[in-house]
């Protein structure tokens, strides 16, 4: 898929990894839309829009169908178009699963999982009528291979690699392709929090000996929205940890 002049939106992208992915797609020509909870600053709409590319900042809940379904009205609206979803929105909630309560697991769920779900099928008829689209899906190694303290976590992105599997299939028979990503550890707010002995040992694990960063998860994002013949694949952005 040629990239310049398509509508992106990324979920999750006033920040981090989304937003990492909302300027990759900008710097190949694309308009993209902005999505948060809450509005984004003045300085990501700014990034965006450096690339001489249109940006639409639209907040909503994504674990809200009709938030949803609002919000995708909405860039048909202003932009005529959607091609590319990249559903990146996800939250962590870490604890033993003998301390985990119903809500702690619920919560990762519905915003991870079925955020996910809402986003894709809200896209879902629209795109059937152009018969054309993308979708790029955030899972996570630890959906492939679970851990500790992580069983909502690893959960919620082990399914959004069954749903991805299972929309391609769906989706083929009108151009539509979806496609996953399992980064592992990526150099962020969340990993920088981590102490350097904690980091000593996770390094340890990773074949490339480093946090991968933003921009290597993006490039991923970028490839699969421009391969039209890749549907249904889980592509790890880990430095080989996961490698069988």
């Amino acid at each position: 898929m040629e990239l310049k002049g398509k509508t992106v939106l990324v979920t999750g992208s006033t920040q981090g990894i989304g937003l990492a992915i909302a300027q990759a797609f900008a710097k190949q020509g694309a308009n993209v839309v902005i999505n948060g909870r809450h509005g984004a600053s003045k300085e990501v709409i700014s990034s965006i829009q450096a690339e001489n590319v249109t940006c639409w900042d639209l907040s909503a809940d994504i674990t809200d169908p009709d938030a949803v379904k609002t919000m995708i009205d909405s860039i048909y609206e202003k932009a005529g178009q959607l091609d590319i979803v990249v559903n990146n929105a996800g939250i962590v909630n870490d604890k033993l699963l003998n301390r985990m309560s119903e809500a702690d697991f619920s919560q990762v769920i519905n915003t991870n999982l079925t955020g996910t779900f809402n986003v894709i099928k809200a896209c879902l008829r629209p795109m059937y009528k152009a018969r054309r689209g993308a979708f790029i899906n955030m899972a996570s190694v630890i959906g492939l291979t679970g851990n500790i303290g992580q069983a909502n976590y690893a959960a919620s992105k082990a399914g959004i690699i069954g749903l991805t599997k299972s929309v391609a299939k769906e989706a083929s028979m009108r151009g539509i392709r979806c496609n996953a990503i399992a980064p592992g550890m990526i150099d962020t707010a969340m990993t920088a929090q981590l102490s350097d002995k904690v980091k000593a040992e996770i390094l340890k694990q990773i074949p490339l000996k480093r946090l991968g960063s933003t921009q290597e998860v993006a490039q991923a994002a970028i490839f699969l929205a421009e391969n039209d013949y890749i549907t249904g694949q889980t592509i790890t952005v880990d430095g080989g940890l996961t490698m069988q």
